[in-house]
């Protein structure tokens, strides 16, 4: 068996592409860096992240593909899931080597299993987007603290961007533990930032909830307003608790201001 291995980043993947036509010889497995090898490996090749060899790919790709398709690939990649690497590294080098566009051979086991997974992250994004939750500090800053599945964190930015320009805020991951802080200010853009260690947090891990001494006097009030607007609205005599779970799964409730008491 024939193993390369990357460094668990898209640029390494890229560069595991170039090396292996450059050396005419394509893998069977991606391992990673400092993790046990599969059985049965013949020959190893350590692929050492390039930017200018993975921009070379990338731009060859650009030129096989539409930018939805370009796209699905790096969003794809979000998805963090191991089993599939080998499935991008096969369509960036069919996608290379191909006089046409396969972006829709669905035939192709490679080309699907990146298209499903794509549409998965895209859908966990728009989940992100319809439960995310803000607390307000002190300081007037706005708190919102998500659990996706897959890395979506950069996929949402965008949005809230556009949408909350005028007003400072921090969204986290608390899966992934690092967040993008956005100062309210105009012309200025989300900068990503991480905590040290998980004891300076101002929030609480297992709930999303800001620190008593952090939260703004007011917010507290907003919150079991929410609450009791959410139960308001609600219509006894026509609960789907299947279709609430559904709808809302209870893997979001976490961090939901509505769902905690």
């Amino acid at each position: 068996m024939n193993v390369f291995i990357f460094d668990r980043t898209f640029d390494g993947l890229l560069t595991a592409v170039f090396d292996a036509f450059a050396r005419h010889e394509f893998p069977e497995e991606l391992a990673v860096e400092n993790e046990p090898l599969p059985l049965f490996c013949e020959t190893v090749h350590t692929v050492i992240t390039d930017e200018k060899k993975a921009e070379r790919v990338w731009k060859a790709i650009e030129k096989k593909l539409s930018k939805q398709a370009t796209s699905s690939l790096t969003i794809c990649w979000l998805s963090e899931k191991r089993d599939m690497y080998m499935p991008l590294f096969r369509y960036v080098c069919k996608a290379v080597k191909s006089a046409q566009s396969i972006e829709t051979c669905f035939t192709d086991a490679d080309v699907l299993a990146v298209s499903k997974m794509s549409r998965k992250v895209w859908y966990e994004r728009l989940r992100m987007m319809q439960f995310l939750r803000f607390q307000k500090t002190k300081d007037g800053t706005y708190l919102g603290v998500i659990l996706p599945d897959y890395d979506v964190l950069p996929l949402v930015i965008p949005h809230f961007h556009d949408r909350f320009a005028d007003q400072p805020w921090l969204i986290y991951d608390a899966r992934r533990l690092y967040g993008y802080y956005f100062d309210g200010t105009p012309k200025s853009r989300p900068i990503r930032v991480e905590f040290a260690e998980d004891e300076v947090l101002p929030f609480d891990l297992s709930n999303g909830k800001l620190h008593e001494d952090l939260l703004a006097d007011n917010d507290k009030l907003f919150q079991e307003l929410w609450r009791t607007y959410f139960k308001a609205i609600c219509i006894k005599e026509r609960l789907n608790p299947k279709k609430h779970r559904k709808d809302m799964p209870v893997r979001y409730w976490k961090y939901m201001t509505e769902k905690q008491c």
